[in-house]
């Protein structure tokens, strides 16, 4: 076991290398603390990195900090915490700027200004893109060089087993080390247990893409951190709010073709040409994401299943070759991806469907990350900040990690110092949870099993039919687990537990609110009464 009492400075352990924790780790180094930052990849295989759109933030004379707010209340469907917004909106452009520092090159027009980037429901163009489509990588490029400069310690192939309490209190991670990292075609390492005391640990894990059939995460979204939390006694809350990217490549591995695309002009177009986005909300292609991924799985249903299309073949007037240059130069990646597809989006549309893509609820936390258990905190996607709400605005998630992870930072080695330390306040509980007889017609459990029931039964469009269904499921499965050795076996057990607990948010939550969409919704003035915390801002 490491020690936290080696040496005199605070031991902080953060565990996940993204733009949330690598923020958290040099921002706590800097106020003197000593960190060690653990990632179950390598360092630079993080969510982040697969960032397209860009990162959202009021660096424009003619842009407001007011209209971000706004924008990101409006999203949020009445359920963001506007405290937490304020501090996101207000404190962005700084982050932004410090990014600069650190040598994130944001694309830049002619006159050497920001070039400015529009995305959907966003009532100004204050994206700020790097790479045309390239942004979390230039983002996790710029941070992973700044944290191997600095005095952090990093501790790859190393997964979150479970957090260590002593006396109510966190004091360091257990952990499954692999000295010989599996692979795809080996994925079952045991790995080596070791344990690293610390004097606070920061959840920085990302979300739980994993568990759904078709997502735009990568492989290591398997909702570890909020599982491992769970385990702890940490209040998590608005699991149910899982947000749906509405443009995936329909054609090979799952792509995704951000916002920026249809910023940009291209539209949504069914299988004879028509757009379609106009019948689910006035604003189109540039609805909030929840209405635009609805819309398409809707028209997918009128047509057996079969995808839409993305159009940008208007683009840039009629000359083809001019659209595939500027197509080529604005979104290299996905341009990239385009073609090795075989397919040419300068003249063709392009098959796209809905895909998982970020969670909004996770691990609860106050406005500088601190959980309800002490010496834990919560950055990133793991965390539920209040920001998000029940959709999160396009652009705010780079955004909120770089604003929450600084704030953590400096708040460790605050708390740390006078030995208070204080914690998040739990939220009242939802309404009583429907309970769940195990099914006897449940299959044995496999990941790809897991993954269809969510896609099926708690994806895009909810009832308490399918989600009564699930919840039977589930109940069978648990009783069907064993003991986990392996890493992937870990994993699937962290998915078990936060799929149940995102059934139940579901089934509790009976109305139809951002992100989660019930087809057999309560009535408004019925579902206030089973959500009385909601009265206040949450």
């Amino acid at each position: 076991m490491t020690s936290a009492a080696e040496g005199s400075a605070v031991h902080v352990v953060v565990v996940g290398s993204g733009i949330a924790g690598l923020t958290v780790a040099l921002h706590a180094v800097d106020r003197g603390c000593r960190a060690t930052l653990v990632t179950k990849d390598v360092l630079e295989h993080a969510n982040t990195r697969f960032a397209q759109g860009g990162i959202a933030g009021v660096m424009f004379d003619d842009d407001h900090v007011e209209d971000h707010i706004r924008d990101t209340l409006v999203a949020g469907a009445g359920l963001s915490d506007p405290e937490a917004v304020r501090v996101l909106a207000e404190e962005g452009p700084a982050r932004i700027r410090e990014l600069v520092d650190l040598g994130v090159a944001f694309d830049l027009d002619a006159e050497g200004g920001f070039v400015k980037g529009l995305e959907a429901a966003h009532s100004y163009p204050r994206i700020l893109h790097s790479g045309g489509d390239a942004t979390g990588t230039a983002i996790e490029k710029a941070l992973v060089a700044r944290l191997r400069a600095s005095r952090v310690r990093v501790v790859e192939h190393a997964f979150l087993v479970d957090l260590v309490l002593d006396g109510g209190r966190v004091r360091g991670v257990e952990l499954l080390v692999d000295d010989h990292a599996a692979t795809a075609h080996s994925p079952a390492v045991a790995g080596r247990r070791e344990t690293i005391a610390a004097d606070a640990v920061v959840l920085a894990t990302g979300g739980a893409g994993e568990l759904y059939a078709h997502s735009t995460n990568p492989p290591v979204a398997t909702g570890d951190g909020i599982a491992a939390a769970l385990r702890a006694g940490a209040d998590v809350r608005d699991l149910e709010f899982f947000q749906f990217h509405p443009t995936i490549l329909a054609v090979g591995e799952a792509f995704l073709v951000s916002e920026a695309v249809r910023g940009e002009g291209a539209t949504l177009v069914d299988e004879h040409g028509r757009r379609f986005a106009f019948d689910a909300h006035p604003d189109g292609e540039l609805a909030p994401r929840d209405v635009v991924a609805r819309a398409i799985a809707h028209q997918m249903d009128l047509q057996d299943g079969r995808p839409v299309f993305l159009d940008a073949t208007h683009l840039h007037g009629t000359d083809a070759a001019a659209r595939a240059a500027f197509l080529a130069r604005r979104f290299p990646t996905i341009d990239r991806a385009v073609h090795d597809r075989g397919l040419d989006w300068a003249r063709q549309p392009i098959p796209v469907t809905p895909a998982a893509h970020y969670l909004m609820g996770g691990v609860t936390t106050d406005l500088v990350g601190r959980t309800t258990l002490p010496g834990l905190y919560a950055v990133g996607e793991v965390a539920r900040t209040g920001v998000h709400g029940a959709n999160r605005l396009a652009s705010n998630s780079l955004l909120e990690g770089a604003v929450f992870g600084a704030r953590a930072g400096d708040a460790i080695a605050a708390d740390t110092a006078s030995g208070v330390w204080p914690v998040a306040v739990a939220h009242e509980r939802e309404a009583p949870r429907l309970p769940a007889e195990p099914s006897p017609d449940a299959p044995a459990f496999t990941r790809p099993a897991l993954q269809q029931l969510l896609w099926e039964d708690a994806g895009l469009v909810r009832d308490e039919a399918g989600l009564g269904h699930a919840a039977s499921v589930l109940a069978a499965w648990r009783l069907q687990q064993r003991a986990p050795r392996t890493e992937h076996e870990y994993e699937n057990e962290n998915l078990l537990a936060v799929a149940e607990q995102l059934v139940a948010a579901a089934r509790a939550r009976r109305e139809s609110v951002g992100a989660h969409y019930r087809r057999d919704a309560v009535a408004p003035d019925e579902s206030s009464a089973l959500h009385p915390e909601e009265a206040v801002a949450c």
